[in-house]
């Protein structure tokens, strides 16, 4: 019993702070991808489709891979899961890049509002998870 809440909780914990430190990562990223006001065109280089399942229940993840040449003349290419299952490989899209970043593109159309929320909410959700295990823990010790 004591590895649940000597090794198990706290290793729940640092991987709930890893992927809050994530999710907030990749909002700044595309935030700065969006405001930075840089976009090009941008050729689908192959999409496919992942499986990943998560309670018996199968979740599809379409992913693309990008490839664009920013206004500097660098060749930039980037995989991005999300966006149209409609969209194929040869497709052409936009991307919104940084210029100090152009790796960290995005070709999702900009929703400030909406990623936002899903960061808030996800932030949210883990911290609750954290709180209650520390809160188990402490009880143990």
């Amino acid at each position: 019993m004591d590895f649940v809440f000597h090794i198990l909780f706290p290793l729940l914990i640092v991987l709930a702070c890893w992927a809050a430190y994530t999710i907030v990562r990749r909002t700044r990223e595309r935030r700065t991808a969006w405001e930075s006001g840089l976009t090009a065109q941008a050729r689908v280089v192959r999409a496919w489709i992942t499986t990943q399942m998560v309670n018996n229940v199968p979740r599809r993840i379409q992913w693309h891979e990008y490839d664009f040449t920013t206004a500097d003349g660098l060749a930039v290419r980037f995989k991005e899961s999300g966006g149209p299952s409609s969209r194929e490989a040869g497709d052409e899209t936009r991307v919104y890049y940084a210029d100090a970043e152009p790796d960290k593109a995005t070709a999702s159309e900009p929703q400030p509002g909406k990623d936002m929320f899903g960061t808030v909410l996800a932030l949210g959700i883990l911290g609750v998870g954290v709180i209650i295990l520390t809160k188990v823990m402490i009880q143990y010790w």
